[in-house]
């Protein structure tokens, strides 16, 4: 087996791509164009919750209080308003998603030294949002509290004394910025995607057009023909993951801080399993609907639920933490993390990457046996 012999399967199947434009444009085009729609669309950050606000203090201490929800970028307050009934309308209209009432003692209390209670109502029809913003509001309270109690120190000539001093540091993602977390998953989801579609519905097509038998009968070996066609795909993928990180880096800001050298040693790695896994289903099926669904089902369903794209694999149940380890995807996951946002080395991922070998053999082996029992 040599590249020579090799290389006519290679120049047909490129052939048969570049004449089929559409094709060609959507497994060029398609992975970038997918990873900045889902990319702007698919966002956890949550900003600009509308707020109202029943003031019923009316004083210059409760618009200070409230002018440090307004700074933020997290909190718009729309609404000031003079009663309860307005708030349930704001909020059963969807029109406010968080309600402050602050008492009418507020800076009477405030200045007495006594402890002032506020109320807060959320809407907690979209979880996620109530919880993010619960915990922007206990920041900003506790820091507008601490700043009372130093103000209260200061004029009685004492210095107020905190027993722990509390200063995170965030590492690898200071901002929290959720695009850091997602677009890396974003570009395992979309290069498995398009890898098991591709080849796929490329050998099923042969089958469907006849061509196959053909080339079953010259004296090309099976494996050399799986080789071909695989290194055509391969080579097809591997560019769209460079359109892809492109438009990471260019509309998220999300670059590769680490080697970029180990980072397409993880593509090469993971697009050869999802290839192999493609040629899997070409020889189990028998015409390109049918392929085209099992490529599907067996590529997406799994990579978006069962990877740690978007939920956390450590908070599932235990049987499915044991079954996510035949997505190949969960292990590439943590190798484009590790290397994009940490920017750390080998030594982080080097399992990962022989769990994705693994899985490459085993597809590759599997598919050529059974493509070859089928040529005999």
């Amino acid at each position: 087996m040599t590249f020579k012999r090799i290389k006519p399967v290679v120049k047909k199947e490129f052939l048969q791509i570049l004449r089929d434009k559409r094709s060609l444009s959507v497994l060029l085009v398609f992975p970038a164009l997918l990873i900045m729609v889902v990319g702007f669309a698919l966002n956890f950050d949550v900003k600009h919750i509308p707020m109202a606000v029943f003031d019923q203090d009316k004083s210059s201490r409760s618009r200070e209080f409230i002018k440090n929800f307004s700074n933020t970028e997290y909190f718009d307050v729309k609404y000031y308003i003079s009663g309860y009934d307005e708030v349930d309308e704001l909020l059963n209209n969807d029109n406010a998603r968080i309600a402050v009432v602050i008492p009418p003692d507020f800076s009477k209390g405030l200045s007495l030294g006594r402890d002032v209670s506020i109320q807060i109502i959320i809407d907690g029809s979209n979880a996620n949002t109530a919880t993010t913003a619960i915990g922007y509001m206990t920041v900003i309270v506790q820091t507008y509290s601490q700043k009372i109690v130093e103000q209260t120190f200061q004029r009685v000539g004492m210095k107020m004394f905190l027993p722990i001093d509390f200063r995170p540091k965030i590492w690898y993602n200071p901002e929290l910025s959720s695009a850091k977390f997602l677009i890396p998953g974003l570009i395992g989801f979309i290069l498995m995607i398009s890898a098991v579609i591709s080849t796929s519905l490329s050998v099923v097509r042969e089958k469907e057009r006849g061509t196959m038998e053909q080339m079953m009968v010259s004296s090309l070996h099976t494996v050399e023909i799986i080789i071909g066609k695989t290194l055509t795909y391969l080579f097809i993928a591997l560019l769209a993951s460079v359109f892809v990180l492109i438009v990471g880096f260019v509309l998220f800001d999300v670059a590769v801080r680490g080697s970029i050298l180990w980072l397409y040693a993880g593509i090469f790695i993971f697009l050869l399993g999802g290839l192999g896994q493609g040629l899997l289903i070409s020889t189990i099926t028998h015409n390109q609907q049918v392929a085209f669904m099992m490529a599907v089902l067996s590529s997406l369903l799994p990579t978006f639920l069962l990877s740690g794209f978007v939920f956390p694999i450590r908070s599932m149940p235990v049987f499915l933490q044991i079954i996510s380890n035949v997505t190949p995807a969960k292990f590439f996951l943590v190798v484009v993390r590790s290397v994009i946002v940490k920017g750390v080395g080998v030594t982080a991922f080097w399992d990962q990457l022989i769990y994705m070998i693994i899985f490459m053999i085993i597809m590759i082996t599997i598919s050529s046996v059974r493509l070859m029992k089928k040529t005999n």
